[in-house]
């Protein structure tokens, strides 16, 4: 929106030509959301607190979480105010990859409202049933999977629609570019076609997967949302790579024209993150809530896949990957055994894995700050591939 008006402007206000650049933008975006979250962070509480959206803990997990119980959650709307404020602001919203994040976002958002809310009213921890929620979030990611398949192919809107027509008269046989190819980290030519199909299919389990990761990941104070925040900003390095055509050719990558607006929203996703740290941190006086953890996740989903660093997400999100994976184990080798010998059994003393070190005698904040300790690692690993290569 201000770039725009300062395009209209800059003639006769020749000051307002910094707003052209990217760097300038991606950081105007990133203090707008955080002023945002804080100065609106009181306001929120305050709202969910007289709605009476407190949390309802688990009554099987640690005991020290009963304490929690009544904390406002759904905290998470503070997170995606904050960022669609700054990304509608400094963004520009002529750019193709700034709506499908949207989208994408604030789709997982409302499905995270809607199990949020059936939470509250309800008194019921478990939310939605999983099969809905699947469902829809399948809609939005097969819908942004099959979009993301021609528009990373192409450079403007114009001519996804006449590829995606020529694709559905081939008989869906018809083969997309190089840069959608699946690029391998640390090798400079290396990668594998995908296929239209075979595109579309991973899409949509990196997006529907990193949101469902991110969610199963946000049960301690403060401990999403600065992986979160982290791998963001990882992505929005990527991002300012890949949309730049010199960068891009320097250190081997594609380019993907307009993939670096994508910056503005990585920048603004820090920002509102950081804000809402501010009152997410033990004791936390707010939760985020599904609709703050699908959204997000599926909004870091979104982005690697438009910047070909798929594999990337898994290493620099490891610690999402990691607790997601702590709970197939539990819950597969429950069954397997409850079948096998009439009583099930358990790896860990709890899953998701915080859940087991805080058992096994950490404390809540050590878990915390250790698992930010480690996605810091892994980001920086993740970068180290712009240039490993």
């Amino acid at each position: 929106m201000l770039l725009a008006l300062a395009q209209w402007l800059q003639t006769d206000a020749s000051f307002l030509r910094v707003i052209n650049y990217l760097t300038f933008r991606a950081v105007m975006a990133a203090i707008t959301a955080l002023a945002i979250g804080l100065v609106c962070g009181p306001w929120v509480i305050r709202k969910l607190t007289a709605m009476k959206v407190g949390q309802a803990v688990r009554t099987d997990g640690p005991q020290t979480h009963l304490i929690k119980s009544g904390t406002p959650t759904m905290g998470g709307v503070l997170v995606l105010i904050a960022i669609a404020v700054a990304t509608l602001l400094w963004a520009d919203l002529t750019n193709r990859f700034i709506w499908i994040v949207l989208l994408v976002t604030f789709g997982f958002g409302l499905i995270g409202w809607v199990d949020d809310y059936r939470k509250v009213v309800h008194k019921d921890p478990r939310g939605m049933a999983s099969r809905e929620k699947y469902f829809w979030q399948s809609v939005i990611g097969l819908f942004a999977a099959v979009y993301l398949a021609f528009s990373v192919s192409e450079a403007n809107n114009a001519r996804v629609f006449d590829l995606f027509m020529a694709w559905v008269h081939s008989g869906f046989s018809l083969e997309l570019p190089a840069r959608t190819d699946l690029m391998l980290p640390f090798f400079k030519s290396i990668s594998y076609p995908l296929g239209t199909l075979g595109f579309i299919a991973l899409t949509y389990f990196v997006i529907v997967g990193s949101s469902n990761a991110v969610n199963l990941t946000d049960g301690l104070d403060g401990l999403v949302i600065m992986p979160v925040v982290l791998v963001g900003s990882g992505l929005g390095v990527f991002a300012y790579v890949m949309g730049s055509a010199v960068y891009s050719k320097y250190l081997l990558f594609p380019h993907i024209p307009g993939a670096g607006e994508l910056l503005i929203f990585c920048t603004a996703m820090s920002g509102a993150g950081l804000a809402f740290l501010w009152y997410n941190t033990h004791p936390a006086q707010v939760f985020m809530g599904d609709v703050g953890a699908l959204a997000l996740g599926g909004a870091l989903g979104t982005i690697a896949v438009i910047v070909r660093q798929e594999i990337v997400l898994f290493v620099m999100g490891g610690i999402f990957v990691v607790e997601t994976l702590s709970v197939m184990l539990q819950v597969s080798w429950f069954k397997f055994t409850k079948r096998r010998f009439g009583e099930g059994r358990r790896i860990f003393k709890m899953a998701p894995l915080h859940h087991h070190f805080e058992l096994s005698g950490w404390k809540e904040t050590q878990v915390v700050v250790r698992f930010w300790i480690v996605t810091l690692m892994l980001v920086l690993i993740g970068l180290s591939t712009l240039k490993l290569r």
